[in-house]
This record gives C-alpha cells, structure tokens and sequence, in this order.
C-alpha cells in the first residue's frame, strides 16, 4: 500500500463517519495538507466513490456509494495485508534486537517513547529475560503503560537500567543527541 492509497483510505473512513466535515477539519485529523485533501476529495467524487450534497451554512454533505463502498473495501483489505507484514517484520526486528541486547549480558531495559512501537516492545519483551526497567517520553509523562509511570528525560538516571531503546520510529539523531548530552554513552543506546 503506497502513502497516497493509505490517505485516500483514511479519507473514505472519516468521510464515511462524518460526511459533514471540513477539508481543515480532516486535514487535522489526518494529519495531511488542505490542499492535498482537497485534491482527494475531488477524486473521489469525480471516479463516482462519493456523491456530494450542499447543506445549509455553506457545507457540504459525502455519501458513500455502491462504487466507493467497493474502493473501500479493497482498500480496506490491502492496509490489513500491508499491517500484517508491518507487525511481522517489527516483531523480527524486535526479538533480533532483544537476543542483541542480551547477548551483551544486560538485564534492565529502558525504553525511550511510548508509542505503538513500544506497546509491541513491551509484548515482546516478555518472550526474553530482559526486564523493562521503565519508560521515558517528555510528551506522555505521568501516564500509565502497562503499570509503568511514564518519566519525562530528566528522571532518565532516577531508576537503574543497563540499556535504552529508543522505541520512537522518528526523530532518531535527536534522541540519541539528549541521551549523549545527558552523559549516556553510544554502547548503552539501542535503536530499532
């Protein structure tokens, strides 16, 4: 699934929810430019995916056809076959890694994010002899994951821990620059 099938699939699914949103509405929940939204949603009407209906106040209505319903569909079964070998291959990176880790005789596990990345790190952690020994991410500190109050970078010493896994898929060379500037060396660091 290429990136423009997965936006016009996430688009079908928010206008499919709410036929009623603006182009800025969906723009922010999908994360994509108005333009490009605008785009889209002229090529879904013009291939017969959507019907368009004004409403009052200037707004306009989408409705799902039989066509689009079919778009849909097919759409929908590509982004499952393309989440599947996604969660595949990050299980084999992730179980590689853990072997790495403990290959090196280490024991306590950090992990650096708490995203979707780290949820799956966390299941597979447990098919190791690796602890988690907390988590560390300044946008979610003070929430729960999975029994662990999330830390922010500044309490990344306050528990001990013998490697970080930067378990964030961006901003990689930044977070490996604060782990340096908080006197963290390059062989206590993981990556993915």
């Amino acid at each position: 699934m290429d990136k423009q099938d997965l936006h016009i699939f996430r688009l079908m699914g928010e206008l499919d929810k709410d036929g009623t949103s603006s182009q800025r509405e969906l723009s922010h929940r999908l994360n994509i430019s108005v333009g490009l939204v605008n785009t889209f949603l002229k090529r879904l009407v013009n291939k017969g995916y959507f019907k368009v209906k004004t409403m009052p106040k200037n707004r306009l209505k989408y409705f799902l056809t039989p066509e689009g319903l079919a778009r849909k569909s097919r759409l929908t079964a590509e982004y499952l076959r393309y989440s599947i070998t996604f969660y595949g291959d990050i299980k084999q990176l992730l179980i590689s890694k853990f072997n790495e880790i403990e290959s090196k005789q280490k024991k306590r596990i950090l992990f650096l994010g708490a995203g979707e990345v780290a949820e799956l790190a966390y299941l597979y952690l447990h098919l190791t002899t690796l602890e988690l020994a907390g988590l560390v991410d300044d946008q979610k500190t003070g929430t729960n994951f999975f029994g662990f109050v999330i830390k922010g970078m500044e309490s990344i010493n306050d528990t001990p821990w013998d490697m970080v896994l930067l378990t964030r898929l961006d901003q990689t060379e930044e977070s490996i620059e604060k782990l340096r500037q908080a006197g963290i060396g390059l062989d206590r660091i993981a990556t993915i």
